[in-house]
């Protein structure tokens, strides 16, 4: 009969791919479940939106990474953390950046349950909007390190827009080859 208990017992962590925690002051295993892992992941994501709703700068930016990366909906928007935050202050310091919700995402979590990646349908001021990203697990704590924010649009509109940032498409891939 134990036997058989040892053999539910692995499949069961098996089957819901677990990661064990030691903690090394008590030497006790804690087994944390992908659900649980995700749970976190979605917790940590929407403290950070909620953040920014809330025009809080300092847990906004607790919840990146140190070296946390921001890319917006305009091709010059590539923030490494530091350049965010001057750029971000501002309307932090109003009391309104910018409100997003999530409402669908989906997460994905590298098997050694440290790294996940994630996708996400919002809705914004721009309407429907598309957030995906990498999170790193930080003391105990998910941050987002890498985020790429793209306004969400219609294929049938797509020739339409085309349009409307031709000019501005044009101007600016020709600074970025003229840098080279």
């Amino acid at each position: 009969m134990r036997i058989i208990k040892f053999l539910l017992l692995i499949a069961l962590f098996v089957s819901c791919k677990t990661e064990v925690k030691i903690d090394t002051n008590t030497l006790e295993t804690q087994v944390v479940s992908t659900e649980e892992i995700e749970k976190n992941i979605n917790t940590s994501l929407d403290l950070w939106h909620k953040a920014a709703a809330e025009a809080n700068f300092d847990n906004y930016f607790n919840l990146m990474t140190k070296d946390g990366v921001f890319i917006g909906t305009d091709a010059t928007e590539n923030w490494k953390i530091d350049a965010f935050k001057t750029f971000s202050k501002p309307y932090f310091d109003k009391g309104k950046a910018w409100s997003f919700t999530a409402i669908d995402r989906n997460i994905y979590v590298y098997e050694d349950q440290k790294l996940a990646w994630f996708d996400e349908l919002l809705d914004t001021q721009m309407k429907l909007c598309r957030g995906s990203g990498i999170l790193k697990l930080v003391d105990n704590q998910w941050k987002v390190a890498h985020y790429v924010l793209s306004i969400a649009i219609p294929n049938e509109n797509v020739s339409e827009v085309v349009k409307l940032k031709a000019d501005f498409d044009n101007l600016y891939t020709k600074n970025i080859l003229a840098k080279d």
